[in-house]
């Protein structure tokens, strides 16, 4: 008796101990985290992922508190917001910490894929990755356009119209097409209850689940780094890499530094420009929705806007369409249409920099174009920049595979 109760006194690692006997908890933060080794050299644009994943539970925490108070009907659903803003206590914070962190989450994603495109992130082995960070891309364009009708103004109306109505130019199915996402035959409560059913509930759930198999992937190959080299190709005789770091705590206490900076920025924007002079919140937002006024310039949210621009420079509505939903998907094929030996652009030769250097430039011009009104200049300008953009992937066999490249280091290098 008294050796038993020895034994139950006896301390084997205590409350954690019975966590591990009854699920992985430490198993799971060793291969994860503590014992997941990354490469030595990253650089600042190594934490976009990360913040990311910050934004993402912002939106989820924000969206919980907003749902509480906003009513998805046609009649209510405008005061409802109103509602928020002026009646409910914070409201007005929880509202512009949503509309911002949307904004902010598309602008982190861009820097993200970005970084994937100046270090070859996409190619083999992280194909997968890159495919699910697509997918999660994909998703997160449909969950802000169900949301952006979800406020009831003038321009989540009328956006929304111009965006479904596109659907009606696939022959055959598009009237039928429309009329499901729609629900009715006309923008009306039916899809407000639709999208907002959508915004909160299923793409959501998606999205998590996308993230969840992203990191779960990333994990399994390994996180690429700035050089382009394989860090598990060197490792001492325990097995841990030459040029690697635990995540936790090394680049975990990075992380917090980017997330707190990140974090005065978010709430700088929020605190004294949430609406972004019209680009983050639109004027005409802050009308109720009216089906009998069109506003006078109808465009979407800025992240929107390079592909919008797109779509506005082929006269013909279908071919727009087809144009703007290949300018999405055209990313998808980046690991098999990039032909160069090596990953980084560190070793690149002058053709892909400045190819991609010009990409970065076209993308940004054509989310300005996409502000401006559908006329003259702005819509030549606009067919300039989509040749540029198409042409940035669809030349990409060739100059990828002429472009003359510097031998990879077999280690990681450190550049000051």
């Amino acid at each position: 008796m008294a050796r038993i109760e020895a034994e139950v006194g006896k301390p084997q690692g205590g409350f954690m101990k019975w966590i591990d006997d009854r699920f992985p908890f430490t198993e799971t933060m060793k291969y994860h985290a503590t014992e997941y080794y990354a490469s030595k050299n990253f650089n600042i644009w190594y934490v976009f992922g990360v913040l990311a994943m910050v934004v993402l539970v912002i939106q989820l925490l924000t969206g919980i508190f907003l749902t509480m108070n906003y009513k998805p009907a046609a009649a209510e659903a405008f005061a409802s917001v109103e509602y928020i803003m002026r009646d409910v206590e914070w409201g007005w914070l929880i509202r512009y910490m949503h509309s911002t962190g949307a904004s902010f989450f598309f602008i982190v994603v861009y820097l993200h894929m970005f970084r994937a495109m100046l270090y070859g992130s996409y190619k083999k082995p992280r194909e997968l990755i890159w495919l699910i960070g697509m997918l999660i891309f994909f998703v997160l364009i449909a969950e802000a356009f169900a949301g952006y009708l979800l406020p009831w103004g003038q321009m989540s109306y009328w956006g929304a119209q111009v965006i479904i109505s596109l659907f009606g130019a696939i022959p055959g199915i598009g009237e039928a097409l429309v009329e499901i996402i729609r629900g009715d035959y006309s923008i009306s409560d039916i899809t407000l209850n639709r999208f907002f059913a959508l915004h909160v509930i299923a793409l959501p759930l998606a999205l998590i689940a996308l993230v969840f198999v992203h990191i779960v992937a990333l994990h399994e190959v390994g996180s690429n780094n700035p050089d382009g080299v394989d860090i598990k190709k060197h490792k001492s005789p325990d097995g841990v890499p030459l040029d690697g770091v635990a995540f936790h705590p090394y680049h975990t206490s990075k992380d917090l530094v980017a997330i707190i900076v990140f974090l005065i920025i978010f709430s700088g924007v929020v605190f004294f420009a949430p609406e972004m002079g019209g680009y983050f919140i639109e004027h005409a937002n802050f009308e109720p929705a009216n089906m009998t006024a069109t506003p006078e310039h109808i465009a979407p949210v800025w992240y929107f806007t390079p592909f919008y621009a797109i779509l506005r420079a082929v006269p013909d509505k279908l071919g727009g369409a087809i144009l703007m939903a290949a300018a999405v998907l055209l990313p998808v094929f980046l690991p098999w249409l990039d032909r160069a030996r090596v990953k980084s652009i560190r070793y690149r030769g002058w053709i892909y920099r400045s190819a991609l250097g010009t990409f970065a430039v076209t993308f940004l011009v054509l989310g300005w174009l996409g502000t401006m009104p559908a006329e003259g200049i702005y819509v030549n300008a606009a067919r300039i920049f989509t040749a540029l953009y198409f042409a940035f992937f669809l030349l990409m066999p060739y100059y990828t595979t002429v472009d003359k490249t510097k031998p990879v280091p077999d280690r990681v290098v450190y550049h000051g």
